[in-house]
């Protein structure tokens, strides 16, 4: 598509990244090298800057490439004219982390307005993640309280099997055996220690109080237990046949 006299072309850029990078004291100079923008100053490591009117995969590769001559390598792209317009995606968190993580610097820019027209978001800097400890537990007791390999990779808009659901599916195999089942006799059969709150909280709509304690199922729990046929097979042998 043909460009409009109204839109920017990427050199529409320049200007402004020259005049921003000039203004801190660096010789600034365009096109060295395949490189869009290379700036120096003194003994310190060179700048470079790569100019795109939008942010991309492309210019990305196009960074990670740079760093291979500088650590000190900026994106820029032209500023969209709001933060939900299309192609605002640079004020994104992730898209900040992405950048962050691969050690690239970005910034926007507003053609036409000279060192003004710079907003750095990002600098360049080495990247050194915060471990996110309270996080990382729950992913490795999800992966120890669930049993077996239940979910298969990569599937969307299909039910996941996580370790709740499965100790919810066990109490509910449970009640099925015996029609009904109180909460000390789940408790007793050490299956499911949680049991008492699985129940109070009902998450999938599976259990129905039939009294003080005890506990049926709904019409719900059986359909789903037919679905999740493959993943109630949890139970350890040897266990009760009937439960009060």
């Amino acid at each position: 598509m043909p460009r409009t006299p109204s839109s920017p072309a990427e050199s529409d850029l320049y200007p402004a990244v020259k005049a921003f990078l000039e203004g801190q004291g660096y010789s600034v100079k365009a096109e060295v090298r395949g490189c869009d923008v290379v700036a120096t100053r003194g003994d310190g490591p060179p700048v470079i800057v790569e100019l795109k009117l939008s942010f991309s995969l492309a210019l990305l590769l196009q960074g990670v490439d740079r760093l291979t001559l500088t650590d000190r390598v900026y994106l820029a792209v032209c500023r969209p004219r709001s933060r939900r317009a299309r192609g605002a995606s640079v004020h994104r968190r992730n898209v900040r982390d992405l950048c962050r993580r691969l050690g690239l610097g970005l910034m926007t820019v507003a053609p036409g307005r000279a060192a003004t027209g710079v907003e750095v978001i990002v600098d360049p800097v080495p990247y050194r993640p915060r471990r996110r400890v309270a996080s990382l537990t729950r992913l490795l007791g999800e992966h120890a309280r669930r049993v077996g390999d239940p979910n298969r990779g990569g599937v969307t808009r299909t039910p996941i099997v996580t370790a709740y659901r499965q100790e919810a599916l066990r109490c509910a195999v449970l009640i099925q055996r015996g029609g009904r089942a109180s909460l000390k006799a789940l408790r007793e059969t050490g299956l499911v220690p949680n049991a008492p709150s699985i129940l109070q909280r009902d998450v999938y709509g599976w259990f129905r109080r039939l009294e003080r304690a005890t506990y049926g199922l709904t019409e719900r729990a059986r359909q789903d237990l037919g679905r999740f046929a493959a993943s109630s097979a949890l139970l350890e042998p040897g266990v009760g046949a009937t439960m009060q």
